[in-house]
């Protein structure tokens, strides 16, 4: 369970940084609740079917896990500490993600949208950019190739 002592009241959400499982977007957006939220954003990361031209299979994520829940709970709080936030949770993916499916998870709220978007904006932005975390994209020709777009190899 995460809790944060801010000066606006924050839920508690629990939710692990990675899951090597099916990531259920309607359940956790029915738990991401406040009384004192008027806006609630939701990014959901899907796989498609497709990428600079080429079919994609599925893609599979590998990560330092203790590393990236570390820097996925720090962005977090970094997001806190920069907007009123009541809630802020992100979950990410492992293993082999398949078209359709989703790999990563963002929800923000707060009292008002502007925060809520730019919050997310904000958290989804680091964690693409700056977990432990290593995609691979399999395509329908055989080939695979890792993605370059984590800072951190």
């Amino acid at each position: 369970m995460i809790q944060y002592a801010y000066s606006h009241p924050v839920a508690e959400v629990e939710l692990p940084a990675l899951s090597a499982t099916p990531l259920d977007v309607v359940d956790l957006l029915a738990r991401a609740h406040h009384p004192r939220a008027g806006a609630v954003v939701l990014f959901s990361g899907e796989v498609r079917n497709h990428n600079n031209g080429m079919d994609v299979d599925y893609l599979e994520y590998e990560a330092h896990e203790s590393m990236a829940t570390k820097m996925i709970a720090d962005i977090l709080t970094d997001a806190r500490q920069q907007w009123p936030l009541n809630i802020a949770v992100a979950q990410h993916r492992t293993g082999k993600v398949s078209v359709g499916e989703t790999a990563v998870i963002v929800i923000t709220a707060s009292a008002h949208r502007g925060e809520a978007y730019a919050a997310n904006q904000y958290i989804i932005d680091r964690i693409k950019h700056e977990a432990t975390i290593w995609k691979c994209e399999y395509f329908s020709d055989g080939s695979r190739q890792w993605g370059g777009n984590c800072s951190c190899h």
